[in-house]
């Protein structure tokens, strides 16, 4: 078999890049590890950057997302008794987020693929990458798929990474000392807005699906077990940490799913070997406060839609050349802005009370200043792509 561009990965950045090339005439073929019920049910991130909204919209795969996606502007910021808003309409005026779980989004793209008769194939065996600075080709379940590029969208955990030969890559990472117990509940949302919670207990976050579901956080310590914590110990720490301002009631319902996810924050350099490129969370991990891992992956994949655009259409590889470039600079202010996001209002046991008085400050001053919010409002919604 032979293709232009191979894919590793059907998750967002994967099914995105090989939806934006085949609008450019350029072919793919996609291959996933996992099985396509898997992928379509896999419970991600659901806050949407504006320009991530944009590029779904303009790639026409937005629909859905344009009729049932959450429209937000503003967060609330919560702590010390009192709730304050961020009003993205006044501070970043026409910028907004949607709320879209993930795993929406990756129907939307299969089922746009699928229909113009792309090639997608899921719960593929064994691939490995092969021949990356010469004439690369993949191998899978016995067969060999030859292309002129391949783009590795398989995530953290995947397999393209470590094609690239040690000592390639230069690796940025920080782990944090506690993790996120996360749930989707059948019970309406009880805030139009989402809500960051920062107490003595810990931080949490409340979030939501869709008018009917919603997404709970908690930050507990790393090494959790899900076997400590059930339905009822988690209600109840939810309404110690959110019920903290007058007026406010946490609705409850079904539990639905649950799970722990360890904080890291994590950057490899260069995002590019060869002909080998990577994209999304297989050159970087960001902890989920800033809400900025799925909106990354789209604008790594922006990226490098254009230099193949270039590359096949020209010949020219100024393009795939500054694509690690192009694309780190946006890495890092992301992880900047995340690292902020969690240091701001998580509780760290390293603290002490003078460490503490200064978290308290700084939301003070965020909450206060139009300048402080506004920096928190700008990048929250997503730095123009």
């Amino acid at each position: 078999m032979r293709t232009q561009v191979g894919i590793i990965g059907a998750g967002p950045a994967g099914l995105l890049l090989s939806h934006l090339l085949h609008l450019r005439g350029i072919s793919s073929v996609v291959l996933e590890r996992r099985s396509r019920d898997y992928v379509e049910r896999r419970v991600r991130a659901g806050v949407l950057e504006q320009g991530t909204v944009d590029t779904l919209v303009e790639a026409g795969v937005g629909d859905r997302m344009m009729r049932e996606g959450l429209v937000h502007h503003g967060i609330e910021l919560r702590y010390g008794g009192s709730g304050h808003r961020i009003p993205f309409e006044k501070l970043v005026p026409g910028r907004s987020i949607t709320v879209y779980g993930q795993q929406e989004v990756v129907k939307d793209l299969i089922a746009a693929r699928l229909e113009a008769g792309g090639d997608v194939r899921f719960e593929v065996e064994d691939v490995a990458v092969h021949s990356l600075e010469a004439e690369p080709y993949l191998t899978f379940g016995g067969e060999r798929l030859d292309c002129d590029v391949i783009a590795g969208c398989d995530g953290f955990h995947g397999i393209s990474r470590p094609s690239i030969p040690e000592g390639e890559l230069t690796f940025f990472e920080r782990e944090y000392p506690f993790a996120w117990l996360g749930i989707l509940a059948r019970v309406a949302p009880s805030s139009e807005e989402l809500i960051y919670t920062r107490t003595e207990r810990g931080f949490a976050l409340h979030s939501m699906r869709s008018p009917t579901i919603s997404r709970f956080y908690l930050q507990v310590p790393p090494d959790a077990s899900l076997d400590d914590w059930p339905d009822e110990r988690i209600w109840a720490e939810l309404r110690t940490r959110l019920e903290s301002v007058p007026g406010f009631t946490l609705s409850t319902g079904e539990i639905v799913e649950k799970g722990v996810t360890p904080m890291r924050s994590f950057v490899a350099e260069p995002m590019q070997y060869g002909r080998l490129y990577l994209a999304g969370d297989a050159a970087h991990i960001v902890p989920p406060t800033g809400a900025k891992g799925l909106n990354l992956a789209v604008a790594d994949v922006r990226v490098l839609t254009d230099a193949l655009d270039l590359f096949f259409g020209t010949g020219s590889t100024e393009l795939l050349d500054g694509y690690s470039a192009a694309c780190l600079k946006r890495v890092w202010r992301a992880q900047h802005f995340s690292w902020w996001m969690t240091t701001l209002l998580h509780t760290f046991e390293s603290d002490d009370a003078y460490g503490r008085r200064l978290q308290l400050s700084y939301l003070d001053y965020v909450t206060s200043s139009e300048a402080a919010a506004t920096t928190l409002a700008e990048n929250y919604v997503g730095m123009p792509l």
